[in-house]
């Protein structure tokens, strides 16, 4: 069975699609065989840093039923072992994806045959990102060392478990909770534990379900553009704070240092693991890949 890896955040800017290639090439270097699928739809760009042409195949072929699985809308890239699935001529308002579309796509990433999937998520909290997002256990946050984007890192994290709390509020029938989960009863400083709370105020013999089903998430995070004179222990920090305040677990990749060389590679349309591979850049990337495997 293949992991899935989404790739996440929540703010645009980051490097999610730059880390997903990194990630993707390297760990297909080191002989498994690996898919990278571009779900930041409408803004698809996963090609130009593989230095590929827009693939006509791709995320479209699947959902307009020219090809009648997922896997057959993976093309091969440049890298062994590594193949991309490309929503680049998706229809144009795809980023308002129908939920029929969405069900069908998370159904076929599960049952896809390669060793590692990636997704690269767009940025913000819309229900098809989210979404996206649980359609595996173990998730991958990117986030930059600015104050906004940790913020934006924390909020997406709660987002996330208001929209899996609402998920299973329906599924186990919780009728009465309905109107306490309406997007205005959550208040922006409104913790996981309120939410919980708001739960189990209506059905505390479901606390251990709540619970348990909550602490099957594993979140995994990078800084990215991290530089020489930041906190060094800033990551350790966020990972201590978030396993204190949610229900989860939370283990802290590693740093990306920042190098304004990536640029270059980005423009130059090729991978910057293989233009600088010698680099501090690609030594973080190796050690993340190398922790992720």
């Amino acid at each position: 069975m293949a992991k899935i890896y989404p790739i996440g955040g929540g703010k645009g800017g980051v490097g999610k699609s730059f880390i997903t290639a990194s990630l993707g090439a390297l760990i297909a270097k080191w002989g498994k065989k690996v898919v990278i699928i571009d779900l930041d739809l409408g803004a698809s760009n996963l090609h130009t840093l593989l230095g590929m042409q827009s693939p006509n195949i791709g995320l479209n072929s699947f959902l307009d039923k020219t090809v009648q699985d997922l896997e057959s809308a993976a093309v091969s890239t440049s890298i062994p072992n590594l193949f991309l699935i490309s929503s680049s001529h998706c229809y144009m308002e795809i980023a308002n994806l129908f939920y029929a579309h969405k069900v069908k796509i998370i159904e076929a990433i599960k049952k896809l045959p390669f060793d590692y999937v990636f997704l690269d998520l767009g940025p913000g909290t819309n229900f098809n990102m989210l979404d996206f997002f649980l359609t595996s256990e173990e998730g991958i946050l990117i986030c930059t060392p600015e104050p906004t984007s940790i913020e934006n890192s924390f909020r997406f994290i709660k987002t996330i478990y208001y929209r899996k709390l609402k998920q299973m509020i329906k599924k186990h029938i919780f009728n009465s909770l309905q109107k306490d989960f309406s997007e205005d009863a959550v208040k922006p400083g409104t913790t996981p534990s309120d939410i919980i709370e708001i739960a189990l105020k209506h059905d505390p013999e479901k606390e251990g379900h709540l619970r348990s089903q909550l602490s099957k998430f594993k979140f995994k995070f990078i800084f990215n553009q991290f530089r020489n004179n930041l906190d060094a222990t800033l990551g350790n920090q966020f990972e201590t704070i978030c396993n204190r305040h949610f229900y989860s677990f939370f283990e802290f990749l590693g740093y990306v240092s920042f190098d304004g060389r990536i640029q270059d590679a980005i423009f130059s349309k090729t991978l910057y693991v293989h233009r600088y591979p010698h680099t501090q850049s690609a030594a973080d990337l190796k050690n993340i890949a190398a922790k992720i495997t």
